[in-house]
């Protein structure tokens, strides 16, 4: 995937954004004129998309647009039922999607009827195909590259000529090859890869099965680390090294900050996690959704991508942060995501006063 990618700081991205938001606000009266949009997301099997982004994009598009009106659906990992929800909120007058594609080849076709009814799709979280008006998400190469070398720190003296398990995501997703690509971008030459899954849906058990038949063919002491490329995968690595017996668990990555991958982390069953600010990306994508249905240019964003259909789509890629133990009161309770209380459990209160998690 070639992205184009210009690398901004934050305050960059965020002034740019600030003046996206400024130039939504006073041109022909238009501030006061709302519209519908249609929020789409691919399934409900990772805690994120219901709990964090649903509300949060919500959240952002009434801020910007209070006279805007957001309709919701889920695709439940179903490509052909996320077309007809599609083609529902089209035919309901949404002047706007805003698409998680659960498969962007499949709703390429989707996405080209909702350009010809004159409704706009931008693609967020994962890159979309056809003729989408932008896209919002993370820098994929980065999520994987900060996997990658969260792992062979953790590994020590392991990192050069160590085993490892690839455990990859869902493969007709695209930010799953993005992602592998960065891990790879730092792994190879430095450890072996022994066995390398993907894993339909990001399901944890499928991971577990996956990472289950590791074991069996490697044995648990020829896997010094696991490349899990997030969270719910990381659970399901974790629990199958756990049913195998393995008492010493080999350093596990993750991503997407789920509060049981935090919890894991601060108990010493998975080494890290990558933080996406799933707030700063809502409110992305909500203030490219004002812009875009008030028939503003999105051309003003920090970048371009390309997808395998379409070059220079203007673009929003955000940096991710690493978290590993040290990085969960400073990134993460400090943040405002999370708050002791919630992560400090009762069982966990040990772990979290070594970790300096009180209060």
């Amino acid at each position: 995937m070639r992205t184009g990618i210009r690398h901004l700081t934050a305050a960059l991205v965020a002034a740019v954004l600030t003046v996206s938001l400024a130039s939504c606000g006073g041109d022909g009266g238009k501030s006061g004129d709302g519209f519908t949009v249609g929020l789409l997301l691919p399934s409900r099997s990772l805690p994120r998309w219901e709990h964090a982004d649903k509300p949060l994009i919500e959240e952002q598009l009434k801020r910007r647009c209070p006279a805007c009106t957001l309709m919701y659906a889920n695709a439940e990992n179903d490509a052909a039922r996320q077309h007809q929800q599609m083609i529902s909120m089209i035919t309901k007058g949404a002047r706007v999607l805003i698409l998680d594609a659960a498969d962007t080849r499949a709703l390429r076709s989707s996405i080209q009827e909702a350009d010809r009814a004159g409704t706009r799709v931008i693609a967020y979280d994962r890159l979309a195909e056809g003729p989408i008006a932008g896209f919002v998400g993370f820098d994929g190469a980065e999520v994987g590259r900060l996997q990658g070398e969260g792992l062979l720190t953790a590994m020590g003296d392991k990192a050069d000529g160590g085993s490892i398990v690839m455990m990859n995501g869902d493969p007709i997703s695209p930010n799953a090859a993005w992602y592998r690509e960065g891990a790879l971008s730092v792994l190879r030459g430095r450890v072996e890869i022994a066995k390398s899954y993907d894993t339909a849906g990001w399901n944890t058990q499928e991971a577990h099965t996956n990472m289950a038949a590791a074991i069996a063919a490697l044995g648990p002491d020829r896997i010094d680390g696991v490349l899990a490329a997030n969270d719910a995968i990381a659970a399901g690595v974790i629990s199958a090294l756990k049913s195998a017996g393995v008492r010493e668990l080999p350093p596990v990555t993750g991503q997407d900050a789920d509060l049981d991958a935090v919890r894991r982390i601060v108990k010493g069953e998975q080494y890290m996690t990558v933080y996406k600010s799933f707030r700063d990306e809502a409110g992305s994508v909500a203030a490219m959704a004002v812009a875009v249905g008030r028939d503003e240019d999105p051309g003003d964003t920090p970048t371009t991508i390309d997808s395998p259909t379409t070059r220079d789509i203007p673009a929003v890629l955000l940096r991710p942060a690493s978290v590993t133990v040290g990085d969960i009161g400073p990134t993460l309770v400090d943040g405002g995501v999370y708050t002791v209380r919630r992560i400090c459990v009762p069982e966990l209160r040990e772990a979290c006063a070594a970790a300096g998690l009180t209060g």
